[in-house]
């Protein structure tokens, strides 16, 4: 693994062939992004046997990142050639059809507290809303700030305003079913307002007998002022900068970001961050110097993954956003992973001080991997949170933890043969190491791992081997 940093691309019309998604994945994807708001179910199960077909260097194929569309608000009905013009007057409802004073939006969706002065915006905020008087809990009577054409389907978000909304739709419900039985990875959950949101997908998911991790996307408002308990609650975050620089000011986006990065981190927790990275790649084969700074500047902050959506779902260059990807990841990898790994504030438990022992001793003694043995993956989560220049192997005789693992920062996940007991650790880790060369006779390694086996979260072993 030539990388740390993790690259998850989304499949669409651009690159939606075994081929094409094969070349991106040589050229460096560990994970696929299938977004559940479009196709219909007989496509979206097609996405998974053709992600399945893949294959990486390590025999797995990529993570599948299954991204439910949550309940997006969007304009249902708007007279035809509507048109709003700064001062004009018009009423957001959901609760009567649409005509020259109203504009219908997505039904089931309930205004529940109004805060003065909220905002509504329309279509990224190009069409923007000042909430004068709330006529009742589905109709909000508003002044317009910023005009221009209003059309259906286009997105609207409600900054300042608390809605009473689903956390998942019918057709989520259908997409996170589908997921569990067809091999997703990880389910994105979209819209995430505060940690209750879980509660929801884990009922379906005890429902069909299978846990899967589960990842916040924040893009709302509300999940701001929740983030460290809706971190605390979901197994990973994303940054999903396009919605969330609509519901907050733009020049705020880049703060709210190294702070989701920062509590994540601090809680071991992968962060993606995502949308907008190389948007400029989507027509042309080469990147702004904005846009590389941008990737840098999360991989200073310590994000685990960088996903792309559009630049490879609709884009004319896919492969050559990969390869763009890659080439700023190495240089700015090359330029940080030279210091001593970072100490924790606080230290409470005995997982937390190995974990971080593990990667004092490789850096102290020029150890140049690092082997944990893990089950459910949380050895090798902790290990990555502090960032060791050395490489990690992530030992698993589980395919799908193999899978979960592949976008956590640094880690190289193995699926090994089961193995009933510690004293077996050192022969498994010889084993691989055997088959994959990446160390000379006579180096020495660092094991990590859990006793009792197969127990999550008892991380309290460390070995020093001589290969």
């Amino acid at each position: 693994m030539d990388i740390k940093t993790k690259i998850i691309a989304t499949i669409g019309p651009a690159c939606d062939n075994a081929d094409m998604l094969q070349t991106m994945v040589d050229a460096g994807v560990n994970a696929f992004r299938l977004n559940m708001s479009h196709r219909n179910e007989s496509s979206k199960r097609n996405l998974y046997s053709l992600v399945q077909s893949l294959k990486m260097a390590n025999g797995q194929h990529p993570c599948i990142l299954t991204d439910l569309a949550g309940p997006k608000i969007r304009i249902k009905e708007v007279n035809k050639a509507f048109t709003l013009e700064p001062g004009q007057m018009v009423t957001i409802t959901n609760e009567r059809g649409a005509d020259k004073e109203h504009i219908r939006v997505t039904e089931g969706i309930g205004f529940t507290e109004v805060s003065e002065g909220a905002k509504i915006l329309i279509n990224d905020g190009r069409i923007q809303l000042e909430v004068i008087e709330t006529e009742s809990q589905h109709s909000l009577r508003c002044r317009t700030e910023i005009g221009g054409p209003v059309e259906a389907r286009k997105g609207v978000n409600f900054p300042g305003i608390i809605l009473d909304v689903p956390t998942l739709t019918e057709q989520d419900k259908t997409d996170l079913k589908l997921a569990l039985k067809e091999g997703a990875d990880w389910i994105a959950l979209s819209f995430v307002r505060s940690s209750k949101n879980l509660d929801e997908v884990l009922k379906i998911m005890d429902n069909a007998g299978k846990r899967l991790p589960v990842m916040a996307k924040i893009e709302k408002w509300e999940a701001l002022n929740d983030v460290d308990a809706i971190t605390e609650a979901f197994d990973g975050v994303m940054v999903a900068r396009g919605d969330l620089g609509v519901e907050i000011p733009a020049e705020q986006v880049p703060l709210a970001q190294k702070h989701i990065i920062e509590v994540a981190g601090a809680s071991g927790k992968p962060v993606v961050i995502a949308t907008q990275l190389l948007e400029s790649m989507v027509d042309s084969r080469t990147p702004t110097r904005a846009e590389v700074s941008d990737i840098a500047n999360a991989i200073f902050d310590g994000v685990d993954a960088l996903m792309v959506t559009g630049e490879t779902a609709v884009g004319k260059y896919p492969v050559d956003v990969i390869h763009t990807l890659k080439r700023v990841i190495t240089e700015t990898e090359n330029a940080t992973l030279s210091g001593r790994s970072s100490i924790p504030e606080e230290v409470s438990k005995t997982a937390d001080a190995i974990s971080h022992a593990v990667c004092e001793i490789a850096l102290d003694l020029e150890i140049n991997v690092i082997m944990t043995m893990t089950h459910g993956g949380s050895t090798a989560r902790m290990i990555a949170r502090y960032r060791p220049r050395a490489t990690v192997l992530a030992l698993t005789p589980f395919n799908q933890i193999a899978r979960q693992l592949q976008i956590v920062w640094g880690i190289l996940p193995i699926k090994v043969t089961e193995y009933d007991n510690v004293e077996m650790t050192p022969d498994v880790c010889r084993s691989v190491l055997d088959n994959r060369k990446i160390i000379e006779q006579g180096e020495r390694y660092v094991i990590t791992g859990g006793v009792p086996l197969g127990m999550p979260g008892t991380t309290n072993y460390l070995s020093i081997q001589r290969y």
